[in-house]
């Protein structure tokens, strides 16, 4: 390793195992003193979005599940007996007051924060229709709310010490993703913030990216197990494309395969970049994705548009090569 974040203390939400775990362990063998994160101890890795699936999985599966199994403070001994430095914090981010407990552990222990990793969130699985309150918030609020609370406290010590980095973990579901309303939504909201914060913090030489990551985690074994199980309840039958699922599979392997990108996104080389939005996969994939931007436009500078004008104007001009989303029945 290079050593490129010497002298740097980062933050990893959720970082007890999978692509957390990676991150962090990549970012301490850059040089980076590192804290460690998850809710609680123990975690045995077992558990699916849906209770009553969790005797669905397959044997395989149940192994992918115990070999990920982790929590912050078994990562941080993993960082310590590499030689590296770190501390573990037990906490939900999403409370605000236990958020800002986690930055100042960073502050206490290393005296410092550079590099804020928010990756802590809630998964699920579940059509719209029925998708309960508790559903909503348990896939919102860790990702969405969790990330604002960290940058809130972290944010100043950054601004007082004119250098940050902070990466916003997201999904490629920020597009949409049918099945994955409430996880769409929750990883959207997760750009705007990045792009926001990245306009509002650039003079203070603080940079701000999300990326979206495909790499072996709980989440991607329970997400495939989860949705073979509702489509056969439902009996929806798929044939399955040998080559394709080989591919998804390279793409999530060990997320320290992955996290040498994140750690790039930290060094000071990479000062020129912010409010980018990146998909990067276990297997060596980079995407960068493009910036909204309105793609056709009509203007009418006299009186409103009546019903009528826009009926005719509407798919003539302004939909002229438009289909809609809802027609193309893609599942991702």
């Amino acid at each position: 390793m290079t050593k490129r974040l010497e002298g740097k203390v980062a933050v990893v939400t959720g970082s007890g195992q999978g692509v957390g775990r990676g991150i962090a362990l990549v970012l301490a063998r850059e040089g980076a003193k590192v804290v460690t994160n998850n809710r609680k101890p123990g975690s045995t890795g077992a558990a699916s979005f849906k209770k009553e699936l969790d005797e669905q999985f397959s044997a395989d599966e149940r192994a992918k599940l115990l070999a990920l199994k982790g929590d912050a403070e078994s990562t941080a001994n993993e960082i310590i007996r590499e030689g590296g430095e770190a501390v573990p914090f037990y906490g939900d981010v999403s409370d605000y007051a236990t958020a800002g407990k986690l930055i100042q552990t960073a502050v206490d222990a290393f005296g410092r924060v550079d590099i804020l990793v928010n990756n802590a969130a809630g998964l699920g699985f579940g059509m719209l229709a029925t998708t309960t309150e508790a559903d909503w918030d348990y896939q919102t609020v860790p990702k969405l709310k969790g990330a604002f609370n960290c940058m809130s406290h972290g944010i100043p010590f950054m601004m007082k010490q004119k250098f940050g980095r902070i990466l916003n973990v997201a999904s490629d579901a920020w597009v949409g993703i049918a099945g994955l309303g409430a996880y769409s939504a929750a990883n959207a909201g997760i750009i705007g913030l990045t792009k926001a914060a990245a306009k509002e913090l650039w003079p203070f030489g603080i940079t701000c990216n999300a990326f979206c990551p495909q790499a072996a985690s709980r989440g991607h074994v329970n997400f495939r197990a989860t949705l073979r199980e509702l489509m056969k309840a439902q009996g929806i039958t798929m044939e399955v494309d040998e080559a394709k699922m080989k591919e998804v599979e390279e793409a999530h392997g060990p997320a320290e395969n992955m996290a040498p990108f994140v750690a790039y996104l930290a060094t000071g080389e990479a000062s020129f970049i912010s409010g980018a939005v990146f998909s990067i996969t276990a297997n060596g994939r980079l995407s960068l994705y493009s910036d909204p931007e309105p793609a056709c436009e009509i203007n009418k500078n006299d009186d409103p548009w009546t019903v009528e004008e826009l009926i005719k104007t509407v798919p003539e001009n302004l939909l002229k090569d438009y289909v809609s989303i809802a027609t193309r029945n893609e599942w991702a």
